[in-house]
């Protein structure tokens, strides 16, 4: 079954049409190469490609024969070969899946639907990152606090930010990139993967025309360590999701509100509560990304089968692979929709810059009075002593708080320090001044 959010291109990789699809261009060319091996006749080959080719004519007719023969047979792949048979209709058949085990054609053809879905997801963050960067440009120089431990900590802008964002996703772009050529790899070696029955050459002839490597080495199957590192590779860019995800969720925050997910016309928030506008995609980015991190521990309980092969990895694929591809192409669509649309509120931002009273300079102002003589100790001791009276005067209520006018009124301070001096060291541009050097390291 085709989970409901699937997006179409993504959905129809791993279709049961494109299955067999795939195993019947398999078959026939693994025929093809037993012609050069003076295996099969011409003859006999073109009568295997003429009922091959009434297969591919109408895919839905022959997944439905196919699915009504194992429903007797209790088998998928002779379910598939009787359906191709019957098309064929010719004492040739018999050529069909010669020399091959069941595996052979599904792990083959598993890796090209791997290798396709790869394909999609590069091409989604790449789209995505085209939208990040366009953000980060336009907030370059977008002021904002920056934020440790959820407290308040130094100035930064928007555009870092989504610098920051876009560097990110440029080694989720190198994680499905690796992914797909993790994935591209065949193997037609036989039963227990000795190639006893086929010449390696056949298998290499099927591999290239299917776009894959033959694996080094296999045992009935492609071993499964393989698999694993596929879906934690799309695991771990999903945990990279989650992590905007969450930074954009606080950032939404009422008592923050820096930015802020689409909200469209006639949307609703709250069934109970008509005001609210919450971070429902954001919350659903993050809720997704675990169930991605789940498959992939799955993927992971794959890897130890029994000696050269046994069964119990293939049903828990045919769950964990559509599902995590699929989850994660419908997860770039919502990254997508939201940076596309993203509210930013520089005002807010200010706003927010404000409520420390400027002890975000306090690290200047450190790093400042170090450099006229004093120790680490002494300096940190001045600095602290300022942003905590600044404290006390906020939180008894007056409106006169102020960490520069601290600094001022200190002796151990002022006679560092001019108060034009302490104005042009505590301001923004301070921390603006390698911005774009940061930029030009990232290509933006």
């Amino acid at each position: 079954m085709i989970p409901r959010y699937s997006r179409p291109e993504m959905q129809a990789i791993w279709t049961d049409e494109n299955k067999l699809d795939l195993w019947l261009q398999i078959e026939i060319h693994a025929s093809e190469a037993l012609v050069k091996e003076g295996v099969v006749s011409k003859l006999d080959f073109s009568k295997m490609k003429s009922g091959a080719n009434k297969c591919f004519a109408d895919l839905t007719a022959l997944v439905r024969r196919q699915k009504k023969l194992e429903r007797t047979l209790n088998h998928d792949v002779i379910g598939f070969t009787t359906a191709v048979a019957e098309k064929i209709n010719h004492k040739a058949s018999r050529w069909l899946h010669f020399g091959l085990t069941s595996s052979d054609i599904v792990d083959t053809a598993f890796a090209v639907q791997m290798k396709q879905s790869a394909e999609l997801l590069i091409k989604d963050v790449k789209r995505l990152r085209k939208s990040i960067a366009k953000q980060a440009k336009k907030h370059k120089f977008t002021a904002c606090i920056g934020r440790s431990h959820g407290i308040q900590a130094e100035p930064t802008t928007f555009g870092l930010k989504m610098a920051l964002m876009y560097d990110e996703f440029g080694r989720a772009l190198s994680r499905l990139e690796h992914a797909r050529d993790l994935a591209s790899v065949g193997k037609l070696s036989g039963a227990v993967g000795t190639n006893a029955h086929l010449s390696p050459r056949v298998e290499k002839h099927v591999c290239r025309k299917m776009g894959l490597k033959p694996t080094p080495m296999a045992t009935q199957v492609i071993q499964r360590d393989i698999h694993a590192e596929y879906l934690n590779l799309i695991a771990v860019v999903g945990a990279s999701m989650e992590r905007w995800a969450v930074e954009f969720r606080h950032l939404q925050r009422t008592e923050v509100l820096e930015v802020e997910e689409p909200f469209t016309k006639g949307q609703k928030g709250s069934s109970a509560m008509p005001h609210k506008r919450n971070p429902i995609t954001w919350e659903r980015v993050t809720g997704l990304a675990r169930v991605l991190r789940g498959n992939a521990l799955a993927a992971m309980e794959n890897v130890a089968l029994w000696h050269e092969r046994d069964i119990s990895h293939s049903s828990v694929e045919r769950v964990i692979f559509p599902d995590s591809c699929m989850l994660l192409n419908y997860m770039f669509g919502l990254m997508q929709k939201m940076m596309d649309g993203l509210n930013v509120y520089p005002k807010n931002m200010i706003k927010n810059l404000g409520i420390s009273l400027g002890m975000w300079n306090s690290q200047t102002v450190l790093l400042a009075l170090i450099k006229k003589g004093l120790t680490r100790e002494e300096a940190y001791a001045v600095v602290q002593r300022n942003a905590m009276k600044t404290w006390s005067v906020k939180h008894a209520g007056r409106d006169d708080a102020d960490f520069l006018d601290q600094l001022m009124s200190d002796p151990d301070v002022s006679r560092c320090f001019t108060a034009p001096e302490l104005e042009a060291m505590c301001s923004v541009k301070f921390h603006q001044q390698h911005i774009n050097s940061r930029f030009k390291s990232l290509g933006l």
